[in-house]
């Protein structure tokens, strides 16, 4: 099965503020008319293709959204996961696709290997922010997913600049197979880094890369 890796540049922030139990007005409007659409639309395509997961997509977000994800069931943590997919796609920047993947979870561990072999810090490697996982901060758990995907990632947009820097300095000394998904990695990074330095200029807040994992 492939696996589609999306980014979405948010302020972390404004998504704590989202999971508080106390929306204002203009997010009041904005679960109304854009992210509870979007969830139903999830739904109805679940829906389609016969999928249970125990807990349809646009409860799950209310559940977030109220601070209590405590359904049970073997699958309701898919739900939670596409719900929350759905407030950060809402809060953030347009998607931008990173790429397709079979088995990514295994690729970026090796690539980690190789990376840490040719002198890159544990806190740059790509495994670990791909697969970060929802902030750390998020006042609740909220149950994972059944085999692990979705998944979520997560990287501050300001350690950008400092994972291309890693990643160019040891290209050379990388195996050639991990050259080109390194070389990916590195313009990704340095463009994001690029944008937001334009976008403080103009006083955007956005301070979070965050990679969402589907398939």
């Amino acid at each position: 099965m492939s696996h589609i890796i999306t980014m979405y540049i948010a302020d972390q922030s404004r998504l704590m503020s989202y999971l508080s139990g106390d929306l204002d007005e203009h997010q009041q409007r904005t679960v109304r008319d854009y992210i509870h659409k979007d969830a139903r639309e999830h739904q109805a395509s679940l829906d389609r293709q016969g999928i249970d997961l125990g807990l349809s997509i646009p409860d799950a977000l209310d559940h977030l959204l109220a601070g209590r994800p405590d359904a049970d069931g073997d699958c309701v943590g898919n739900a939670y996961y596409g719900a929350m997919r759905h407030i950060i796609a809402n809060i953030g920047s347009d998607p931008i696709e990173f790429g397709v993947y079979s088995k990514p979870s295994t690729f970026f561990g090796l690539l980690d290997d190789e990376l840490r072999r040719a002198g890159v810090p544990a806190d740059l490697l790509p495994h670990g922010f791909l697969y970060a996982d929802l902030p750390d901060e998020i006042p609740f758990s909220i149950p994972s997913p059944l085999d692990g995907y979705p998944a979520f990632g997560r990287l501050p947009l300001a350690k950008t600049e400092a994972v291309a820097d890693a990643y160019t300095a040891v290209l050379e000394a990388i195996d050639s197979s991990f050259v080109y998904d390194t070389k990916l990695l590195i313009k990704t990074m340095q463009t994001e880094h690029d944008e937001w330095q334009s976008a403080l200029q103009y006083g955007h807040t956005m301070d979070t890369i965050f990679f969402s994992i589907q398939g």
